[in-house]
């Protein structure tokens, strides 16, 4: 097993005031929305939304790898924009992860811009770290949901206001 991880980092005109709340905050409502071609429904398990939360996401089958990931909410910080989750069913788990977990944190840039950084912590079940391509594939997956929420909030300037 090898243990890693890897950041990126993506910037948007919407505040993130707002890309909390719709991103983050109702996230389980939102984005079978906005993704109804890879995202059928999101299940609220277990909690409140906070900290404890427990929530299952269903992919349609444009998801090849897998149908399904829970997930579990270990840090939701409101006031410093910061959201740890860790995955502890389905997606990569057991098929070419053992564990991952991601801490997102949302700032305003020096232009008035949103910074959103993401790392990534995973630990492998072989002895190879995972490659550029696969950390690729993972920071695209959660960067098209940033930006189906952007999209969303810019086209709708009044939503989760």
């Amino acid at each position: 097993m090898v243990s890693g991880s890897f950041t990126f980092q993506e910037v948007s005109t919407v505040g993130p005031d707002r890309l909390w709340k719709a991103g983050i905050l109702d996230a389980h409502n939102l984005l079978p929305k906005l993704l109804p071609d890879f995202i059928s429904k999101v299940e609220l398990l277990e909690g409140d939304g906070g900290a404890g939360t427990v929530k299952k996401f269903h992919f349609s089958e444009a998801v090849k790898e897998f149908r399904f990931i829970v997930d579990k909410t270990e840090e939701l910080n409101n006031e410093k924009y910061i959201l740890k989750q860790s995955i502890i069913e389905g997606g990569l788990i057991g098929l070419r992860l053992k564990s991952y977990s991601f801490e997102m944190k949302l700032d305003v840039g020096n232009n008035g811009e949103n910074l959103q950084k993401t790392t990534v912590f995973y630990e492998t079940l072989d002895d190879t770290p995972l490659s550029a391509e696969e950390q690729e594939q993972i920071s695209a997956s959660l960067s098209m949901m940033t930006k189906a929420v952007e999209a969303y909030l810019i086209a709708n300037p009044a939503a989760y206001a």
